[in-house]
């Protein structure tokens, strides 16, 4: 790529890497580091990671390498690079980074997050990663406190979103235990667990002053369709919602992505499903089949979903949601004793399953209690979005030089790396 030096910023010029600040050196990796190949995994066991191509894949006794470096796979996942701060041992299908002089070992690791050696965003996807090659590979060089202040800028962000990813894990196991208790004792608080007189059911112990019923005494049930999409005027300047089985996962769906036509609505029989009604997958793979959400919206949906429209005035379709959600794995349980390999559920199963029907004040407040803990775990996966989307406008403008931190004092010497 050529640049014109016309309009570079005051202090910066013309590099093989494109612009950069006059103090930025450009060099090969080789000048910095001599790059060594990993060793075949001990049979021993113990604390040490084992670093292969993927990551890390096994645990021994003691060290190949003591000093912060970068592994980067060789064979398998080429070019792959992962950061290792502590002891470690690499695998005999990855090189690992000896250094010839000091560096900061996280800014090297960023740079290499950003302009990978292989794969989607690199220039090719490589079958193996050869040492010239790597040794040759160009590197930025800004001056030592620079290359600390970058690492110390990123590794803060970074920090910040994993301790966010406690969170929600955190939040997640709650929900599950919580989920436990409201629907075996009710809205009571923990320690007042014992006093509720509990009924044996078809769907295990829950209070003696519930009931339960069948989905399909309670609910209108049934699926939807494709319109094909090789015809135009069923997707054209569509405005009928349209939903997915991808969209499950949103718990609470507020918009659709999709939309078809009047025209598909009535020649293709798709039903036309209220809001306020649950949809559930009734097909897919991973971790679709068998979650259920709720539209906000009337909307068609596909031969993947199925729907359940509550039409009684005293049950709560948040409740149902709630309960449906809880009972996720029962239901994945379900389609597979199917004997597909990809699973399938079936509107007549989901007709006579069971759900248990506590009093309306106390549907409404299982319910209000789940809602409160899936906003603060909406919440906290927005902050989490909002972290990476940072961490890569950072990853972007620090090393390429658009914002500098050359200034910033980073009290740390972590992740440095001496001969």
């Amino acid at each position: 790529m050529v640049h014109n030096e016309t309009h570079l910023p005051d202090g910066f010029r013309v590099t093989e890497l494109g612009p950069l600040p006059e103090a930025w050196r450009v060099v090969r990796l080789g000048e910095v580091a001599r790059v060594r190949y990993g060793k075949a995994k001990p049979r021993t066991n113990g604390t040490v990671p084992v670093v292969g191509s993927g990551g890390i894949y096994a645990w021994t006794a003691r060290p190949l390498v003591n000093f912060p470096t970068l592994i980067i796979g060789r064979k398998g996942t080429a070019g792959q690079v992962w950061l290792a701060e502590g002891p470690c041992w690499p695998s005999d299908t990855t090189f690992y980074l000896e250094w010839k002089r000091l560096v900061d070992v996280r800014f090297l690791h960023g740079y290499f997050s950003l302009n990978p050696l292989s794969g989607e965003h690199a220039k090719t996807t490589l079958p193996s990663l050869q040492r010239p090659d790597l040794e040759k590979y160009p590197i930025p060089l800004p001056p030592l406190p620079e290359q600390r202040a970058i690492a110390h800028v990123l590794r803060t962000v970074q920090r910040a979103k994993e301790a966010t990813e406690r969170v929600i894990a955190a939040l997640r196991e709650l929900k599950k235990s919580l989920m436990r208790h409201l629907f075996t004792y009710g809205p009571v608080p923990v320690d007042a667990a014992d006093q509720v007189a509990l009924q044996d059911t078809p769907i295990g112990p829950i209070p003696a002053h519930w009931s339960v019923v069948r989905l399909g005494e309670v609910a209108n049930i049934g699926n939807g369709a494709t319109p094909r999409r090789t015809n135009p005027s069923y997707w054209d300047n569509g405005t009928i919602p349209w939903l997915t089985s991808a969209k499950v996962h949103e718990v609470i769906i507020r918009q659709a992505d999709e939309y078809v036509t009047e025209r598909a609505l009535r020649e293709c029989h798709l039903p036309l499903v209220p809001k306020g009604s649950i949809v559930v997958a009734i097909t897919g793979q991973g971790k679709t089949l068998g979650n259920a959400a709720l539209v906000t919206f009337d909307t068609t949906i596909n031969q993947h979903l199925a729907y359940a429209t509550i039409r009684r005035e005293d049950i709560v379709p948040e409740f149902v949601l709630g309960y449906l959600r809880y009972r996720y794995q029962d239901l994945r349980r379900t389609s597979r004793a199917g004997g597909s390999t990809k699973g399938a559920l079936t509107c007549g199963f989901l007709k006579r399953y069971f759900l248990p029907l506590p009093p309306l004040d106390e549907q409404r407040e299982i319910a209000r209690i789940l809602q409160a803990l899936d906003r603060k775990i909406e919440a906290e996966e927005n902050r989490k979005r909002a972290l990476e989307a940072l961490f890569k406008s950072l990853l972007q403008h620090l090393m390429t030089a658009r914002v500098r931190v050359k200034n910033l004092e980073a009290h740390t010497s972590e992740g440095e790396s001496r001969l």
